[in-house]
Parts: structure tokens; C-alpha cells; sequence
């Protein structure tokens, strides 16, 4: 375990989980310490790995260095939260992206906030901001940007010019979090959260799994039933499982 400076001098205790540094922190403390970078004004940035990124991240060392820097390391999944358990270093809470980010939308809504939305489809993500306006009465849509980008350059300035609280970014793991950590020094934002499919959920195109099935953890499952082509990809859970058995029993 090491500890991480955040935010107005925060202290978060980090847990490592087959090498990636995860905050042990709850669903509260995650969002206000999001408000504090936010404060900040330097652009830092969030994660949320789930067991798939953390398989990607052990083939990936400019991956795990793009999530293991980021300001803000939550697990996305109960496979985490187990993982660290077998492994004798429990985080506290499973944080699943798009719920962190609702809370911390309803928290921007109050102070009237400004949010910039990046990523999916064509579209997408001017059909999200209508939504999440109408839900979040409060919250302000600055600006927005589909996912279907070759130069940075443009989406920076068009980001830039709006100067957001919140940048959402929603390009897809790895690419968001390699994204986020090279073009941090470049944006003026108060925060990044590379939230994966989500805008697609914001924009009422996909549909989260039903809350009886998120009760028993069974999200994932839900996912592939619902898309079986995600079968190839769901193989990680399993090599993620063994390799934190492995290590809890080999390792010195």
C-alpha cells in the first residue's frame, strides 16, 4: 500500500491490485475530492478500471503508467473489490464509473457548474447534454464533441474556449486514458473522467443492466447476454481471478 497526495493536501491510502494503485475511498469522498481538483484548476484526471484495464494495463506499460498517474483511481467493478480482498488489502467500496458520475453531476448542479461533453458516435453526446440538462437542473452543457477525432489539436481549443469544470471522456479504454494523460498539460480544465461508454447511457442509446441485476453483481453477465461479441473480451475476468490467486499464493 502507498499513500497519494490529492486535492487540498487530501490523503488517500492507495491499494495496489496485480499492479494498478487503487484508492481506498467511498463513494462520498470520491466525489468531493473530484470537486476539490476541480478547485484546482490543473487538469487532473480520473480512472476507473475494471478487471478487463487492469489485464490490459500488465501488457501495457505506457497504459499503466497513464492509470496508475491519474489523480484518481476507482474500482469500477466487483471484481476489484474482490481481488484486493483475496489479496489481504480490501478496498472500501466498489465505485462504478457512471454512478460516480451522477453523483458528482448532482453536486455540480448545485453550484451550477460547467461540464464538456467528449466522445461516442456522432451525436451522441449533444443528445446526453440535453438529457443530463434536463435532469440536472442546474448543471451547465458547455460544449460538446463526438469521439470521431483524428487531431487533437481542434478538440483541445474548441475545449479550451469553454473552459470546463468537468471534461467527460468517453473514448474507450485504453485510448481515454492515454488521451487524458498526454493532453493534460494542454487543456484548460478543472477535470477529466474517462467514463468509457457512458455517454451512451446519458443519452438514453444504451441501457445499464436492471438494478436487480447490479444488486447481485452480476452486471458484466448482463452485458454479454446482452452483446455476445463481448465474449472475447469478458476472457480477461477469468485470467484477472487466477492471477490474483496466483499471487496470493506464491507470493513471498
Amino acid at each position: 500500500m502507498i499513500e497519494a497526495l490529492t486535492g487540498k493536501d487530501l490523503i488517500a491510502i492507495r491499494i495496489d491490485v496485480l499492479g494498478v494503485s487503487f484508492d481506498s475511498v467511498t463513494m462520498t469522498e470520491a466525489a468531493n475530492k473530484a470537486l476539490a481538483f476541480m478547485e484546482c484548476r490543473n487538469a487532473a484526471y480520473v480512472v476507473t478500471p475494471n478487471p478487463e484495464i487492469v489485464m490490459l494495463c500488465r501488457d501495457d506499460s505506457c497504459l499503466l503508467s497513464a492509470v496508475n498517474s491519474a489523480n484518481l483511481v476507482l474500482p469500477d467493478g466487483i471484481g476489484i473489490i474482490k481481488g484486493a480482498q483475496i489479496l489481504g488489502t480490501p478496498l472500501r467500496e466498489k465505485i462504478p464509473g457512471i454512478e460516480f458520475a451522477e453523483t458528482l453531476f448532482g453536486l455540480m448542479a448545485e453550484k451550477g457548474m460547467t461540464v464538456f461533453l467528449l466522445g461516442a458516435k456522432p451525436g451522441v453526446a449533444d443528445a446526453a447534454g440535453l438529457k443530463l440538462s434536463d435532469r440536472f437542473k442546474g448543471l451547465k452543457i458547455v460544449g460538446t464533441n463526438d469521439g470521431y477525432f483524428v487531431n487533437d489539436t481542434p478538440i483541445i481549443d474548441k475545449i479550451n474556449e469553454t473552459s470546463p469544470d468537468l471534461l467527460l471522456v468517453c473514448l474507450g479504454a485504453p485510448k481515454q486514458e492515454l488521451w487524458m494523460q498526454k493532453n493534460a498539460p494542454s487543456l484548460k480544465v478543472g477535470l477529466m473522467a474517462g467514463l468509457g461508454g457512458s455517454m451512451d447511457v446519458f443519452a438514453c442509446v444504451a441501457e445499464r443492466a436492471p438494478e436487480s441485476w447490479r444488486k447481485l453483481n452480476l452486471e458484466w453477465l448482463y452485458r454479454l447476454k446482452e452483446d455476445p461479441r463481448r465474449l472475447g473480451r469478458m476472457m480477461n475476468l477469468p485470467k484477472f481471478g487466477f492471477k490474483v490467486i496466483g499471487k496470493r499464493l506464491f507470493r513471498k
